[in-house]
């Protein structure tokens, strides 16, 4: 196992998935954020079946750094109660891993 993580969060417009990704990354709490437009979400919220156009980032981080994005997305997002899943990586390309690890610092 690594300390890199992938987090996972949807957005209800690209304008606030671009704002995201580019805060998360020009504040060095993300390596690389990927957005995915327009998925499709089917979830329950408040009692009903909701559905919803959402794009989709996926945020490659580190572990350390993790409870800060989750910080960030939750200021950010327009959302009452915004995705944020943080998944382990057990192995890639060392050097896309170590890439990871030195494009995300932590303000000293």
């Amino acid at each position: 196992m690594t300390d890199k993580r992938i987090v996972l969060t949807t957005a209800g417009s690209e304008e606030e998935a671009r704002k995201i990704a580019r805060h998360l990354v020009a504040h060095r709490l993300a390596a690389c954020v990927n957005i995915v437009p327009k998925v499709t979400s089917v979830y329950r919220w408040q009692g009903q079946v909701e559905e919803a156009s959402e794009w989709f980032l996926m945020v490659k981080t580190t572990q350390s750094a993790f409870a800060e994005v989750r910080e960030a997305i939750a200021h950010l997002h327009s959302y009452e109660l915004p995705e944020c899943v943080c998944l382990s990586v057990e192995d890639g390309s060392p050097d896309y891993l170590q890439w990871i690890g030195e494009s995300v610092s932590l303000a000293e």
